[in-house]
């Protein structure tokens, strides 16, 4: 699927359409989606029927609270394959940030992570949850430990440039590829149509795996479904497992270290 630029819609927009190179209208049109702000933030919205709901990055509230407060620390999966489970706190790289899930239930254990977001519309989600989170005083703290860069992971120079600006150490670099959902609720077939329209299919996978690999000092996380093959190219040393996902890892050399 070719990825489809949103439309940014409203006055107030009128300079973010400029900033993100993407085309700005006075009210949303026929068809397509649409960038717009919601009492909520920032949001891509299209025809209910087709997307669903509008779609936004929030780290206050919502699955992103309950998850904070009941998702389990650091016995969650991604806390677990991105290094977290024992104690140690290694730097991450979020290198298909999305909505920033992940990337948050890691801040929140402690992690100083780096978000990396490759389609405009996306990271203007993102840098809005951030900066909104940012003035909560129960999120403020983590919400620090965050930051965002609008950049191709997939291009070595550029995600060694992102690692550099951010600091510190790119001990592990987690990747979450867009896969065919297997989810048969509608909530998540809409959402996840949204992400296609935007951002396309990850065909080049392959080529995120190897930047990531050229670039971590630890390890690269993979998420994928659980009953999906892995990415193509070398094979993962270890493999974490859960109901539904799981996570191939390819370590350079131990964390404890």
């Amino acid at each position: 699927m070719t990825p489809t630029p949103p439309v940014v819609v409203g006055e107030p927009l009128r300079p973010l359409a400029e900033r993100l190179g993407l085309k700005w209208m006075a009210s949303p049109p026929a068809e397509g989606l649409w960038l717009i702000e919601t009492a909520e933030g920032l949001a891509i919205a299209g025809d209910p029927a087709g997307y669903g709901k509008p779609l936004s990055a929030d780290f206050v509230a919502g699955k992103a609270d309950h998850r904070r407060r009941f998702g389990g620390g650091r016995g969650q999966l991604v806390a677990k394959a991105c290094g977290l489970a024992r104690g140690m706190t290694p730097s991450v790289i979020d290198a298909t940030a999305g909505l920033g899930r992940d990337a948050f239930v890691l801040a929140g254990l402690g992690a100083e992570v780096l978000m990396l977001e490759r389609v405009p519309a996306i990271a203007a989600l993102l840098e809005d949850a951030l900066a909104r989170a940012g003035r909560d005083p129960e999120v403020a703290e983590i919400a620090a430990r965050m930051r965002l860069r609008r950049v191709d992971a997939g291009d070595p120079r550029a995600l060694l440039a992102a690692a550099g600006e951010a600091r510190f150490a790119p001990q592990v670099i987690h990747l979450d590829p867009m896969f065919p959902h297997r989810d048969k609720s509608a909530l998540v077939k809409k959402e996840m149509r949204v992400f296609r329209e935007l951002a396309g299919d990850d065909d080049d996978a392959p080529r995120l795996l190897e930047a990531a690999l050229d670039v971590a000092t630890h390890r690269v996380a993979v998420k994928r479904p659980r009953k999906a093959p892995p990415i193509a190219g070398p094979r993962p040393a270890h493999t974490l497992e859960a109901k539904t996902s799981r996570y191939d890892l390819y370590v350079h050399r131990s964390l404890r270290n």
